[in-house]
Order: C-alpha cells, then sequence, then structure tokens
C-alpha cells in the first residue's frame, strides 16, 4: 500500500530518496560532489542538506552530518533513534560512526561507494561490537543515484579537458 500523498508504484523509500537527491543536485549547482541526505521522523521530513566541503571549506561537511546536526536541533538532543536516514551515496566511515553515535535506526542508500563506504562496500561497521546498530537498506533508486554522482565527474574531466 503506498503513501496517499505517492503516485501509484513508488514506496516511501522512494519517495524520500528523490528528496535526497533534490539536495544532491543542489550540492551539484554549487560544485559539490553530489551526496544528498534527509533525516525522516515519523513519516515526515525535519533535515535536509548536501555536501558542502568546498564550498565551506571543511572535511566535516559531509550530507550526513549536517543532516544529523539540523535533526538534533530540530528535536532538541542528540538521539534520534525514532529517525531514518536517506542518504544518495553510501556513508563513508566517519559519517558512519556519526549515524551510529546518534542512533540512527534505519539508514537508507542509493549508491554504493566501493572505495569509501563504510556499510557494506569497504567494510561494515555495523559488523563491529558497538553499542548501536542501525537497520541498512541499500541500493534504493542505485542507477539515479549513481548516475548523479558519474555525471558529476565526467563534466569535471570535460571541463579540465577543454582548459
Amino acid at each position: 500500500m503506498h503513501h496517499p500523498k505517492q503516485p501509484p508504484g513508488v514506496n516511501a523509500h522512494e519517495t524520500f530518496m528523490l528528496k535526497a537527491i533534490a539536495e544532491a543536485k543542489k550540492a551539484a549547482a554549487k560544485g559539490e560532489v553530489p551526496v544528498g541526505a534527509v533525516v525522516v521522523h515519523e513519516g515526515k521530513i525535519i533535515a535536509r542538506a548536501h555536501n558542502g566541503r568546498e564550498n565551506k571549506k571543511n572535511a566535516l561537511r559531509h550530507a550526513e552530518l549536517d543532516a544529523i546536526d539540523k535533526a538534533c536541533k530540530k528535536l532538541g538532543g542528540w538521539r534520534l533513534f525514532n529517525c531514518d536516514l536517506y542518504v544518495t551515496l553510501e556513508p563513508c566511515p566517519m559519517c558512519a560512526g556519526a549515524i551510529l553515535n546518534a542512533r540512527i535506526r534505519h539508514v537508507v542508500f542509493g549508491a554504493k561507494d566501493p572505495k569509501a563506504g563504510a556499510m557494506g562496500s569497504v567494510f561494515n561497521l555495523n559488523d563491529f561490537p558497538l553499542n548501536h546498530k542501525a537497520m541498512i537498506t541499500a541500493g534504493v533508486l542505485e542507477i539515479e543515484c549513481g548516475q548523479i554522482i558519474t555525471n558529476f565527474f565526467q563534466s569535471l574531466r570535460l571541463k579540465k579537458d577543454t582548459l
């Protein structure tokens, strides 16, 4: 059964991932690696973010960290155990650590990251004996999420070649 606001055939994971994709596109438009994230609480988006490392000149400005920060402020606490995180790219080790520390209930990601993915690709931080484990769903709108990143890097290479 689909949510009344969703088109037929589109499930809630895809609906929220499309919102994360919209954030990724904002990042790309600013020259950032296009990764977007949203935090969902009780079926509603409470935080949206996208990568901002280049513009903010800060290694910590990953989409997931900014989304978690906004969600904590919105809910007034650091424990997000009733929240789900949707992100277009598999979280890196830094973000996976933050996700587990924030007690995120469920992580849904699109594209796998074979170079830095810490929720199943390079390794899975969830496999370690930490005090919290998140549910993980991989591959939601994987092709669309991966294509945004592929297109971004192809356009960077084209710009480099024309200089």
